[in-house]
């Protein structure tokens, strides 16, 4: 892992550079996440460097001081565009929570790319009730909701599901609470004209977190969008059906 230092804090970011000439990707995780959620993502690297950070207090990166909400989806974007100034990334590919950090930093600071994957994300992310108040009573009802089917994943396996359930649990819930509490605040619905760059958004199929028409609402208010979906895969479709997840981003890449 390498790190950049900004505001006091340091970022981890993994950096997969196989030689290849075609834009430049930086991937941020959702809620709970880190740059792991991509692992299935570095096959692109073979034509298209590719880039994964970890947000603050997530994996390899330093902890921030930030009350839920825009505080804390400020310090993010704060994170990505940290890395980003390092890597000089043409492209931004966000999933869910990551992909909210990234429509923040396109609506309110200077970004310079040329594109952007939007995957599992909205113009608003709300988070259900008992899911706000389970992450901080009953952190292990938590895990095994987000693995029943068709929330993080449609049909994966035994071996996949434990891997998934380690990691939020070493995410632990005080960060989970925090990721909740600032997805269940975005909301930029009518902003989202003013990104006026191409954009791609993936949705799994059977995605009930972030459901296909949060990305056919994205894709209506975006001046530039195309909307992809995934057969067979929910929330975490990069993870679960990565070849057609790779293969949309890979035309989307050849494209620009």
């Amino acid at each position: 892992m390498e790190t950049v230092t900004h505001h006091g804090r340091e970022t981890a970011y993994r950096e997969f550079d196989r030689g290849a000439s075609g834009p430049r990707v930086l991937a941020v995780h959702g809620s709970g996440g880190t740059h792991r959620v991509w692992s299935a993502q570095v096959e692109l690297a073979s034509d298209y460097p590719f880039v994964a950070l970890d947000l603050s207090g997530h994996g390899g990166s330093d902890d921030v001081a930030a009350e839920p909400g825009y505080e804390t989806l400020s310090a993010y974007v704060d994170d990505t565009l940290a890395v980003a100034e390092a890597v000089d990334p043409d492209v931004l590919l966000g999933n869910s929570l990551g992909g909210a950090v990234i429509i923040t930093a396109l609506l309110e600071r200077e970004v310079d790319v040329d594109g952007v994957v939007l995957a599992g994300t909205g113009p608003r992310l709300p988070v259900l009730d008992d899911l706000l108040r389970w992450v901080s009573e009953d952190f292990d009802r938590v895990v095994e909701f987000f693995h029943e089917p068709d929330h993080l994943f449609h049909d994966a396996d035994a071996a996949t599901l434990d891997v998934s359930r380690a990691a939020l649990r070493k995410t632990g819930p005080e960060i989970l609470e925090r990721d909740f509490r600032t997805a269940h605040a975005f909301d930029r619905r009518g902003d989202l004209a003013a990104i006026d760059l191409p954009v791609l958004t993936i949705v799994g199929e059977y995605d009930r977190l972030t459901p296909v028409h949060y990305h056919e609402a994205l894709c209506e208010e975006l001046p530039e969008c195309d909307l992809t979906v995934v057969d067979d895969a929910a929330h975490l479709a990069m993870l679960e059906s990565p070849t057609p997840f790779n293969d949309a981003v890979r035309s989307f890449l050849a494209e620009l």
